[in-house]
């Protein structure tokens, strides 16, 4: 990641057409149910960001080969349900909490040893929530502060099904307890208190695993082999959503964001733009394993509103692009049950506050969430420098907010958005007229 700073200017609205990068959550379960199957995946759309490379980098030291037929593609020779072998040294996760949580499940019935660890930021991240329910499944982990923490070693171990309630709505605890529960005797139910995103699920039953679901309740059954399969990925809702913001808050757009994924559990921000006032249309929408579609966006003047935690969840990860978006709403908006955010790639609440004050935005910093102080019908925030703290979602954030500033924004260590979105600032500049 460089250290080098980038600003972004004022603009006169933000046209034309564009793609996203394909979905990174999406890219990263591709990568886990092709390498467990038996034959040979092509996947298109695959997102390359840091985060998914250190999932495709953890497979190929287990003995998976992977090639790039096309720049676009990922063609993976699935090594079968027990093929993985015991890679030589610690596997590296990155910055990804994704692949460090559901690599612990799949790992955990594993016959061998291994060890998963991080960067200093990831390290720090809680473990414990999937560390816990893998244990009571049988599994054997230690790690740091009795496996709060990365790094954590693994021994392999036989698991048996289990019946568990989740403290929290979490796609990466139901994920990681999935994928243990495909080698575990009997069943594996999980029930959330709030349904969280459902991309395994769909990608499980996709490659032929057996699983149902219903509400927030989810049953996997020991599954004896996963088959190859060809997988279209579509663009990440995620990275569409700095777009989204970015014309919705510039006068003068009018942006159609082309194959974009509309799971409707990770849909939330269109609701609550739309809730706050925001022109969206859908458009060429399919119905494929993953729904998909065109976006179309156009200028608006958003209003402030309260946004509780059942609504934030589908879009917890686009928390940062929404206070944006908030900056520019006429009156307040209110966002509560966000504070799973303490604990992602920086303490999101607090990095938004701070940045958001830095650019002359009113906000007051709660437990679970944020109140920000819109500049309302068209105005501009004022702009200046702010810090990135090394998060590709701040980044993206703070460079949306510079479209509509007076003096633009100036973002510290741009380089982190590499992480989901390679290209993002020229993806920006195609479409931001000036």
């Amino acid at each position: 990641m460089t250290r080098e700073a980038i600003k972004v200017f004022p603009s006169d609205g933000l046209r034309g057409e564009i793609s996203v990068p394909g979905d990174k959550s999406i890219s990263h379960r591709a990568v886990i149910m092709a390498s467990i199957a038996t034959g040979t995946s092509v996947i298109s759309g695959f997102l390359e960001g840091e985060d998914n490379m250190r999932t495709v980098e953890a497979f190929r030291a287990m003995g998976v080969r992977m090639e790039r037929p096309s720049p676009s593609e990922l063609s993976i020779e699935g090594v079968g349900m027990h093929g993985l072998r015991e890679p030589d040294d610690v596997l590296y996760a990155g910055n990804s909490g994704t692949t460090a949580r559901l690599m612990a499940g799949l790992l955990a019935p594993q016959p061998f040893f291994s060890v998963i660890t991080g960067d200093g930021s990831l390290r720090k991240r809680p473990m414990k929530r999937v560390v816990g329910p893998l244990s009571l499944m049988g599994a054997s982990i230690a790690g740091r502060a009795g496996g709060e923490y990365l790094p954590i070693a693994i021994n392999g171990n036989g698991l048996r099904g289990i019946s568990y309630t989740t403290p929290v709505a979490s796609a990466q605890l139901k994920s990681a307890l999935l994928l243990a529960g495909l080698y575990a005797e009997g069943e594996t139910v999980i029930e959330e208190p709030r349904r969280s995103r459902d991309h395994t699920e769909r990608m499980l039953r996709l490659f032929g695993a057996r699983l149902d679901s219903e509400g927030t309740r989810v049953t996997v059954r020991k599954t004896d082999e996963l088959k190859a399969r060809t997988v279209h990925i579509p663009g990440d809702i995620s990275s569409a959503a700095f777009f989204i913001v970015g014309a919705l808050v510039t006068p003068g757009s009018e942006l159609v964001i082309k194959g974009v994924g509309l799971n409707p559990t990770r849909c939330g921000i269109i609701d609550i733009l739309r809730k706050m006032g925001a022109a969206i249309d859908v458009l060429n929408a399919t119905d494929d394993w993953e729904p998909s579609g065109d976006i179309r966006v156009r200028s608006s003047e958003l209003r402030g509103v309260e946004i509780d935690g059942a609504e934030l969840l589908p879009a917890i990860d686009e928390f940062p692009v929404l206070c944006v978006a908030a900056s520019f709403a006429r009156g307040s908006t209110t966002i509560r049950g966000a504070g799973e955010l303490r604990v992602k790639e920086s303490d999101r609440i607090a990095v938004m506050s701070e940045v958001l004050g830095n650019t002359g935005v009113e906000t007051e910093e709660l437990e679970d969430g944020i109140v920000i102080r819109g500049a309302g019908s068209g105005g501009r925030i004022e702009g200046g420098s702010v810090s990135s703290h090394g998060d590709h979602r701040i980044a993206m954030a703070m460079a949306v907010a510079g479209l509509w500033s007076r003096n633009g924004v100036e973002i510290e260590d741009p380089g982190c958005v590499d992480v989901s979105f390679p290209g993002f600032f020229d993806s920006l500049d195609r479409v931001a007229s000036r």
